[in-house]
């Protein structure tokens, strides 16, 4: 009879060890204490990712909202108003080994979304984007506007620093030329972007785009939806253009896996990597409510 209620105890320490152990292993650490984490699962394994509510507060509750099931969209399909977890089952459609995964996309093309947009939420200055001069002493372009070409610096700086100055035609660039110029020498990265519609919000800290990060995909100033990409890389031209959010606190190496796919000309993979699910994980403080139109 000793011999069973010592191997019962036994038994009995050796599974309250492991369930110790085991909810040890469950424990994310987080940059602050309190900041929501969601697993997300996919085929290819588990990825956690810690958000950042006092960054970007109407982001995070967009990307809860949607997750969850919390937030009414468009279905892609019906065009009906619905609310379910929308980003179950789609897939990370495109891949880009060495710079990005991305996903959120119902029509899995980037070309879909929720039926709704919303501005982007991110501080220009608090990444140094007013003190990065958008040309040098010898008028070559700063890297982050990836200017290859004069088309691209006529698209890119040019045409949006004439639309603010209000200049409509050829007779006005040639009357207002040393204006022009003196204003091309002053500009910096966040001037840049303002010309080209950004709106930046200065009572926001904002983190740049570093590897692990998790940021909105868009089409341009304030078309935020549901798509997102996570970073491979360190991506700085990407900074001020994208609301980052978050950062894998841990799965990286699963972003990674899913970085290393096969996939196609139009880097869309060639096996299907699915979002099984994204849920809460740690969630002890919640965001403000996602109100669209805000």
């Amino acid at each position: 009879m000793r011999k069973i209620k010592l191997l019962v105890l036994i038994t009995i320490l050796i599974f309250s060890t492991s369930g110790l152990a085991m909810a040890e292993n469950k424990k994310i650490k987080t940059e602050k204490a309190g900041n929501p984490v969601l697993l997300m699962k996919t085929n290819m394994g588990d990825i956690y990712i810690e958000l950042f509510p006092k960054e970007a507060p109407k982001t995070v509750a967009n990307f809860i909202g949607l997750a969850e099931g919390e937030l009414e969209f468009e279905d892609s399909k019906t065009k009906k108003k619905v609310k379910r977890p929308f980003y179950d089952g789609l897939t990370l459609h495109r891949v880009i080994d060495q710079f990005m995964i991305q996903g959120g996309c119902p029509l899995a093309n980037g070309m879909g979304g929720p039926g709704y947009t919303f501005e982007d939420e991110i501080n220009a200055d608090s990444l140094g984007l007013n003190k990065e001069p958008a040309l040098d002493d010898v008028g070559r372009t700063h890297a982050s506007l990836m200017v290859r070409s004069q088309e691209d610096f006529d698209m890119t700086v040019i045409q949006p620093l004439l639309v603010n100055m209000g200049i409509t035609s050829n007779e006005e660039v040639q009357e207002r030329r040393e204006e022009i110029d003196a204003r091309l020498r002053e500009m910096t990265l966040k001037d840049v972007y303002i010309n080209q519609g950004y709106i930046y919000d200065s009572k926001l800290t904002s983190r740049p785009p570093t590897k692990g990060v998790i940021a909105m995909a868009n089409s341009g100033p304030n078309s935020n939806g549901s798509q997102f990409f996570i970073n491979l890389i360190d991506t700085p031209w990407l900074a001020g253009k994208h609301t980052v959010f978050g950062k894998v606190v841990k799965g990286m190496d699963v972003v990674e896996k899913i970085g290393k796919v096969k996939v196609d000309a139009g880097s869309r993979p060639l096996k299907q990597v699915k979002i099984e699910s994204v849920r809460k994980y740690q969630y002890n403080n919640p965001p403000s409510p996602f109100v669209k139109g805000e």
